[in-house]
């Protein structure tokens, strides 16, 4: 008589240990303040959503597949939040003039030029689903499906919005009038210390709060 075989298990080396998730969480830091910047306006409630992003993130960890994007997969956590958030009216679209940051694409020690400060202001003229669609695939370096699953659109819908955008963009710098003044954004780097170390205690303590 043939012994069923025992259902297939995951390989242990096929999950992250908390360790390497973190390390991952840790690097794609900037990026969430960056993008919850550009959906929300304000960097203290940018920050607000980063953290609620991390701590989800956190206690969804096993679901996270090896080899496949961190970004991609925080980036739909954090706009999903934020639409919940905007729902309950937390999030209102109060816009400041730090919106973008700049390490989306480029190191630190460029954030402070005043092209940068131009373009942050130029961005903030977009439509935010303009905004958003050029962030992620421009700034951000996602293929238009990586963009178009995280903001929920067709595929056609993403590549009309980063193509308005670009139009819109290259208008409004050539223009050269904005409607926020000049200031520089602060480096997003400033929180992923402060982030990464009480990540475990936030989780720990929103659960305890459920």
């Amino acid at each position: 008589m043939t012994r069923p075989q025992a259902a297939t298990q995951p390989k242990e080396e096929d999950n992250l240990s908390d360790s390497e998730f973190k390390a991952l969480l840790a690097d794609v830091i900037p990026h969430l303040r960056a993008y919850g910047r550009s959906l929300c306006g304000n960097p203290d409630l940018a920050d607000d959503l980063t953290q609620d992003t991390m701590v989800k993130a956190w206690a969804s960890r096993d679901r996270f597949e090896r080899g496949t994007s961190i970004k991609a997969w925080t980036f739909v956590i954090l706009r999903n939040t934020f639409l919940s958030q905007m729902r309950r009216n937390k999030f209102k679209g109060e816009y400041d003039e730090g919106v973008v940051e700049r390490t989306l694409s480029t190191p630190a020690a460029q954030e402070d030029s005043g092209d940068m400060a131009d373009l942050q202001r130029g961005l903030m003229e977009l439509p935010q689903d303009q905004r958003e669609a050029l962030i992620l695939v421009g700034a951000g370096g996602m293929s238009y499906e990586e963009a178009a699953q995280i903001c929920d659109c067709a595929l056609g819908t993403m590549k009309s919005r980063v193509s308005r955008a670009r139009t819109a963009l290259e208008e409004i710098m050539s223009r050269g009038q904005f409607s926020q003044k000049r200031s520089d954004a602060a480096p997003a780097s400033e929180a992923v210390s402060a982030i990464m170390d009480s990540v475990e205690e936030i989780a720990a303590r929103r659960e305890a709060e459920r």
